[in-house]
């Protein structure tokens, strides 16, 4: 798998989670921060265009593993 997609994916996957919990246990206001992912993901697959892919590419080389 592709090193830029594994890093989205633990990214994605760490912020839904801490926003869930801390959704569930501290304001659940904090559930904004999963909805607002999602429709970030959303966005990202009718375009194109992933603002973490961006920083990712701007920031890690491009290498296959």
């Amino acid at each position: 798998m592709n090193t830029k997609r594994r890093i989205h994916d633990g990214i994605v996957g760490a912020v839904v989670t801490i926003g869930a919990a801390m959704g569930y246990w501290i304001d659940p206001i904090w559930l904004l921060v999963p909805g607002i992912l999602g429709v970030t993901l959303v966005q990202s697959a009718l375009t194109g265009f992933c603002p973490l892919y961006f920083i990712l590419d701007k920031t890690c080389k491009n290498q296959e593993l």
